[in-house]
């Protein structure tokens, strides 16, 4: 099945991946939760009642302990859907806190991740205090707010693997978006540059003088060149199929070559976060 994955249906699926369990030994509830899921949710997936995502199947598979052949076989085969769209309000409806240990729990076994951003910093380099302006936007309730940072600031944790690596792809444009206000700003960009000092963490800025011939549409993440991730204004989009894949690699990697990095790259950062300590002095 590998590489000419067949397309299996939902009762297949959930038949071979109760099968793979009970073969591990492992309960029911012991896996749910390693899957960051609900023991109910596994229930019904194990008896065709719920098809899963892709990302439900891959935490299943790494939950119960399979090889990385027997996963990369299931995962060929669940790929027959290809896009998969959840809209934002079934996922405020679940909990965003949730949402956000379900990534945690992708990236956890991910080895490399390459995140292209034209609109904010990215989460996984966000300061507290630029999350909760990010997040703040969704009418979430305090504790579910709380939560929800709780719980991003955990997924920061994946940056100090140094078995890792991290590719982030932002425009300038973005560090000079007021998301917060002009002292919060020059924190983040502090954090910007600490990071990219990181061995394994590479960070650059698309120049606005930079002469470009791609349009930056949208933001995405690729995780180990398999997955991709967009989030538009109505619905986060997984994208699994090689050849869609291939295509947000290439746009990456165009951008990038666009890109400073680097000491040069440091340089943009700190005469920006220049700019904005300059303009807190004259507030």
């Amino acid at each position: 099945m590998v590489g000419e994955a067949r397309r299996v249906n939902r009762g297949e699926l959930g038949a071979a991946l109760r099968a793979l369990r009970q073969a591990s030994g492992k309960e029911a509830k012991t896996v749910a939760r390693s899957a960051v899921m609900s023991a109910s949710k596994l229930s019904k997936i194990e008896t065709a009642k719920v098809a899963p995502s892709v990302a439900d199947v891959e935490r299943i598979l790494t939950a119960i302990g399979v090889s990385d052949e027997v996963k990369a076989e299931y995962l060929g085969a669940v790929r027959a859907s290809a896009t998969e769209a959840t809209a934002w309000r079934l996922i405020r409806r679940m909990g965003v806190h949730k949402a956000q240990q379900q990534t945690r729990s992708l990236e956890a076994h991910m080895k490399s991740l390459r995140l292209f951003q034209p609109a904010l910093i990215p989460g996984l380099l966000q300061t507290p205090e630029y999350m909760r302006a990010i997040l703040s936007r969704h009418d979430l309730g305090t504790d579910v707010l709380t939560k929800t940072i709780s719980a991003r600031m955990e997924r920061q944790q994946s940056l100090y693997d140094a078995a890792k690596e991290f590719h982030f792809v932002i425009t300038e444009p973005v560090l000079r978006w007021r998301i917060v206000s002009a002292a919060r700003m020059a924190e983040q960009i502090d954090r910007l540059v600490s990071l990219s000092r990181l061995s394994h963490i590479d960070i650059r800025v698309v120049p606005l003088s930079a002469r470009q011939r791609d349009i930056a549409n949208h933001a995405f993440v690729i995780r180990d060149d398999r997955t991709v991730t967009v989030e538009t204004i109505h619905a986060e989009i997984v994208i699994t199929d090689p050849r869609d894949v291939s295509t947000y690699v290439r746009k990456f990697e165009g951008f990038a070559s666009t890109a400073v990095s680097g000491e040069d790259m440091r340089a943009v950062l700190t005469h920006i976060r220049d700019d904005f300590l300059r303009e807190q002095e004259t507030d």
